[in-house]
């Protein structure tokens, strides 16, 4: 029983979790759809990289928290971190800037 009870409060914590992580990229989204770059590193701009650090630290190490938590409850990995992560660095001249592909970004999570 303690076992069960471990692991539901796992769980609980891991739901919580993704809620923060959500929070988190919705407020940074928000930011980099209202003009400022950096989030998802598409020019590779250092000043521009280290201005969106503490945020993509930030959600780097509550996506990790999850992944622990997921893989302990024989869960997949979060996929919205996955995404994120994968919507980020160099990008072809013809993509969308930074700007539009955080508003879509808040119009898929809306």
């Amino acid at each position: 029983m303690a076992k069960a009870d471990r692991l539901a409060r796992l769980d609980d914590r891991r739901i919580e979790l993704e809620a923060e992580y959500r929070e988190a990229l919705i407020a940074a989204l928000r930011v980099t759809a209202a003009g400022k770059w950096g989030l998802f590193d598409h020019n590779g701009d250092r000043a521009a990289r280290a201005a969106t650090a503490p945020v993509i630290d930030e959600l780097a190490e509550i996506g990790e928290t999850i992944d622990k938590a997921r893989a302990q409850l024989g869960m997949p990995p979060f996929a919205l971190q996955q995404e994120f992560l994968a919507s980020r660095g160099r990008v072809s001249p013809q993509a969308p800037g930074e700007p539009k592909q955080a508003q879509a970004w808040l119009d898929r999570l809306a």
